[in-house]
Order: structure tokens, then sequence, then C-alpha cells
């Protein structure tokens, strides 16, 4: 037990040390500039660690006893006797276009951010538990539009900025029904603040006047999701898994502030501010999604999947009571993990090899348009320690979403994953001879 402890302490500290080196990127918001992070409740992490992202994410039916699945609590219950620490990672680089009066605007972003904290260990034979600390969105957005004043020579600029996001603490448990049939529920805590801010620069008489209008609204309450998965042995090198999870709709609790002013470009205010509301109690509806996947199994060496979800944004209401101009999204993934001989004593045929592909239609719509999300992934796993069973995972997601078409905006973006997984035996009772 103390080795799991020491362990644990060296993978915090070398993960804080690279939390540090890269202070710059963390300071910025989530995973860098996005202006569709203005719409809902931000931008979405994806749900799986860095293990499942090399593997275009998929994870609703596959699981493996040396990491951690983050994505069905039911197959927490696949892990039997290890304890398993894991640690994530995640940056992103990402070139933003778009086609502004027949002329082509470009901008370059890099960012990054802690990805999980997550903890998994056996209550009994069949049952396992997790707790989980991870970002669910963010929200990072610096937009500037100009328009004619009607009737005038001059124009008027507005600007529009976000920043902030979610976060969540899982408590999940998974546990098996029967030999081939596990069943899992989660509770999480979300929690987290975002800040919107709007001003319109006009020009009455001589003087340039400032309308400013700032938004803060903190989100937390508790949510749940289900997850079920059945795993029948087709043969005796075989195995066919099929998993589904199902996340309510819910209504999220929060407090709002709205505050108006009007001052001059220098900051120097006109008016006192105007506060509208003052942390008023208000609600978000957050929308049901389901997830279903198929995989199949060769021992530790091949697993082969691909998995499809539903997510009904169009069921998403601001705190407001108001339609959050979303349409309803789906993700189709597909993905492969190899381990050449899993049973071998050279270290090379001990390395996870891990590709995927996913598609998205996205909640955003841009005239009418949805916009979709196209990308690949790569991963490999090294292991580490005494009996190889610690791993340092690597995964690549290159990908697309939009396209220079109208207003839309095109997001050419690469992603990257560091993870660490250790496992170890807890409360095994020590034999001496």
């Amino acid at each position: 037990m103390l080795r799991i402890y020491k362990r644990i302490r060296q993978t915090l500290t070398h993960s804080l040390l690279a939390v540090a080196a890269t202070s710059p990127m963390v300071l910025a918001q989530g995973l860098g500039n996005s202006p569709y992070s203005a719409l809902g409740i931000g931008e979405l992490y994806g749900q799986g660690n860095v293990t499942n992202m090399g593997m275009g994410d998929i994870g609703v039916s596959n699981a493996s006893s040396f990491y951690l699945n983050l994505q069905n609590p039911a197959l927490l219950a696949r892990r039997k006797r290890f304890t398993v620490f894991e640690v994530g990672l995640i940056g992103q680089s990402k070139n933003i276009s778009q086609n502004i009066a027949n002329v082509l605007k470009s901008q370059s972003n890099f960012a990054g951010n802690l990805g999980y904290l997550a903890l998994s260990f056996p209550a009994n034979s069949r049952w396992n538990v997790s707790l989980s600390l991870k970002p669910y969105t963010y929200v990072n957005y610096n937009i500037r539009r100009f328009e004619s004043v009607s009737g005038t020579p001059y124009y008027a600029q507005y600007n529009y900025t976000g920043r902030g996001g979610l976060n969540k603490v899982t408590f999940a448990n998974g546990v098996q029904v029967t030999k081939n049939i596990y069943a899992g529920v989660e509770a999480s805590f979300i929690f987290g603040n975002i800040t919107n801010s709007s001003d319109a620069r006009a020009i009455v008489s001589t003087t340039d006047l400032l309308v400013t209008h700032l938004n803060r609204t903190n989100y937390s309450d508790l949510v749940w999701k289900l997850g079920a998965a059945w795993r029948p042995k087709l043969s005796d090198t075989w195995t066919l898994n099929l998993g589904a999870t199902y996340d309510p709709q819910m209504r999220i609790k929060a407090t709002q502030t709205d505050i108006y002013q009007q001052t001059t470009l220098a900051g120097q205010a006109i008016t006192a501010p105007d506060t509208l509301r003052l942390n008023s109690n208000a609600q978000a509806t957050l929308p049901q999604q389901m997830h279903f996947g198929v995989s199949l199994e060769k021992g530790n060496t091949l697993t082969v999947g691909m998995d499809v979800g539903f997510q009904k944004w169009s069921q998403y209401r601001t705190t407001e009571n108001k339609p959050g101009s979303l349409a309803d999204g789906m993700t189709v993934a597909t993905g492969l993990e190899y381990t050449p001989k899993p049973t071998s004593n050279r270290y090379r045929d001990l390395i996870t090899y891990r590709a995927g592909f996913q598609y998205n239609r996205l909640p955003y719509l841009n005239n009418g348009t949805q916009l979709t999300d196209i990308n690949g992934s790569l991963g490999l796993s090294i292991p580490l320690g005494a009996y190889f069973v610690n791993h340092v995972t690597l995964s690549l997601v290159g990908g697309q979403r939009g396209v220079l078409s109208g207003t839309q905006i095109k997001e050419q973006y690469v992603r990257i994953g560091l993870g660490f997984s250790l496992n170890d035996w807890w409360f095994r009772k020590q034999v001496i001879d």
C-alpha cells in the first residue's frame, strides 16, 4: 500500500512540474480561443481519458484491466484486483479562419489544461468505485463586429468576450451483476462560472460612448448517469462487448448577475452601474444524451470497436429558460487497440498501439447549416515499473470542423494528450514466510 502512495506522489510531482513548465499555456482558458464557445454552456471536453483519445474516443463498450474507463461506469467492474490512479494533460494547437468581405482572415493559438485526475479501487470482488475531477466545458472567445449606423456616415463597433467554464467531481460505481452483465451509476457535482461581456461603441456628438454589459453565471448542482454492459464469449479467444450509457435531461441550479454601465473609451464612468440582477436564482436545462458501443476483443491483444452517441441539444435552455439556438448532435467513432504479445518478456512486444476516426455533427448552426467535425487519431502506451503494469500514454488527434463557406468559421486543430496510469494492489494482506 505504501508503494502506490509513493508512486502517486511521484506522478503528481511530475505532473505539476509539467503544468508549471507550461504555465503560459495553462493560464489561457480551456483549449484556446473558440468563437462557438459563446453558445450554450461552452465547448465540451471529451469524456474519455488519454487512452480512449488515441482510438477515436471510443469507450462505451471497451475497457482494459490496466486503464480506467471514464465513459461507462458499468465497466469499472471489469477491474478486479488493482487500484489505479490516473493523471491526464491535454494541449491543443488551432488555426481559425473565415472569409470576411472576400478577404481571408486567420488566427492561430495554442492552449492546454489538466485533463483529469482519477482514482478507482475495488470495494469487493464484484464492485468497483471511482473518484475523478475533470473539466467539463470551457468558454474562451473574443469577437469584434462592425455595423454601419443607418442614416449616418458612422460605424458602430461591438465587442463580445467570454471566459470561464464548468468542472465535474464524479463518484462512480460499477457492479458485476452476473458473469457477463455489468451495471453502473455515477453522480457528478458540476460547478464553475461563466462570464460573458459585451460592449457597443457609439458616437454621440463629439464624444465616444461605450455601453458595457456584464453577465456572470455561477453553476452548482448534481447530475446523474447510468451505464450497462454485456460481454458474451464468442469463442475461446474472442469476446463481444456491448455497452450503453444514458444521461437524463436535468435542470441545474445557478445564480446570475447582470450589470450595465456607460463609460468613455478611457474607462471614465458616465453613469453609475445599473445592476439588473445580483446573484438571482436561476436554472439551466442540460439535454438528454445516449451513447451506444460495440466492440470485439481478442484477449489483451486486439480490440476493435465503434461508438454512436446522440445529444438532444435542442432541449437545452438558458438560465432565462430560453432556447439556446442549438441543434441535436450526433457522434460516430471507430477505433482499434493492438498489443503485439501481451505475455512476452520482450519490452517492444508490450507497447500498445491505437488508431481511430471520429465524425461529429455539432450542435452549432450557421445560417441554418449544422457544422461537422471530422478527425483522426493515433496513440501508444509504454509500460513502466515492476511487472510493466504502469503506463505512460501519448495520443495525437488532428481534425477540422466547419468549412470556408459563407460566414462559417473553419477550425483546424491538432490535440495532444499525455496520460499516466499507475496500478497496484490495495488492502492486500502481506504474508511473511
